[in-house]
């Protein structure tokens, strides 16, 4: 840990690796309460990898046709919000299950992915590293990119924080109570694909999903109101990013995984600390010792 912070002092990259961190636990910490609450956690996930389709579609144009400004983020978003509005539209109108849906399009969106990337000449490793990303290499612009992203996070949070609140927890009732929950629950999908997309191509995909559920799934534990869930998951990931960070600069080890694993080790505590205070509860010692 000394190590680590004598060589913040010295070093930008470090410097902009975790002030990225403590940006992208931001976003996070809000939009995690949201998806934790509402049970579309998977989300995450199939937005993450159906945006290999978008990204390789960009690039297949860009090769191919010429298109050469057409940047891979921008078919990311593209993909990433088509994906959302697919989601949402179908549970909305068709009745079906979050989780059905949201295993097709990863499914999909990869698989079609894997074509574009098959069908441009030659191999670009680019791809992949928006799908990874590294923290350790994240520039100024993206620090300003992760910014805008929390200022927009906290300012829909913020003013759309009741109607989404009862989106998560109760969408029928909202919807009695002159609430228009099929925009609200659309909204919610669009932020947290815009979230997992301009995230991941930062700091990795494996790590906003990681960012996105272990910290408010924590602070559910600790935490009765969303709003605090959201305070508390987004310092919870600050916490997680910045001991990272320091833990993995002397062994030199991948920040991100030792990010990741360090959340899941917490979260695996908590989770059975939990399970053994409530066991302790349901079968209390007698006043003899005998349980």
């Amino acid at each position: 840990m000394l190590e680590f912070a004598e060589a913040l002092g010295r070093h930008p990259f470090l410097q902009q690796a975790l002030l990225a961190g403590l940006l992208a636990s931001g976003a996070c910490g809000v939009m995690g309460a949201y998806v934790v609450a509402r049970r579309i956690s998977y989300l995450a996930g199939a937005i993450a990898h159906s945006v290999l389709g978008g990204m390789g579609a960009a690039r297949y144009l860009a090769v191919v046709q010429g298109w050469d400004w057409l940047h891979p983020l921008y078919g990311a978003i593209a993909a990433a919000l088509a994906a959302a509005f697919l989601i949402g539209l179908v549970t909305l109108r068709a009745s079906q299950r979050e989780d059905t849906i949201i295993a097709a399009i990863w499914a999909v969106g990869m698989a079609g992915g894997i074509l574009f990337i098959a069908a441009t000449p030659g191999y670009d490793v680019e791809l992949m590293s928006y799908l990874f990303g590294n923290i350790l290499m994240v520039t100024p612009g993206d620090l300003w990119l992760m910014l805008a992203l929390d200022l927009v996070v906290l300012a829909v949070g913020f003013l759309f924080y009741n109607q989404l609140l009862a989106v998560c927890f109760d969408q029928e009732f909202a919807r009695l109570r002159g609430v228009n929950s099929d925009l609200y629950f659309l909204l919610l999908l669009g932020l947290t694909a815009l979230t997992v997309v301009l995230l991941s191509t930062v700091v990795g995909v494996i790590l906003v999903i990681a960012l996105l559920t272990l910290p408010a799934a924590i602070a559910t534990n600790f935490c009765r109101r969303l709003w605090q869930i959201m305070a508390l998951g987004a310092l919870i990931a600050m916490a997680f990013t910045s001991g990272g960070l320091a833990l993995s600069y002397g062994p030199d080890l991948p920040a991100g995984a030792v990010i990741i694993v360090l959340a899941g080790a917490v979260y695996l505590l908590v989770a059975l600390g939990v399970w053994w205070r409530g066991r302790a509860k349901t079968h209390p010692r007698s006043s003899y010792g005998v349980g």
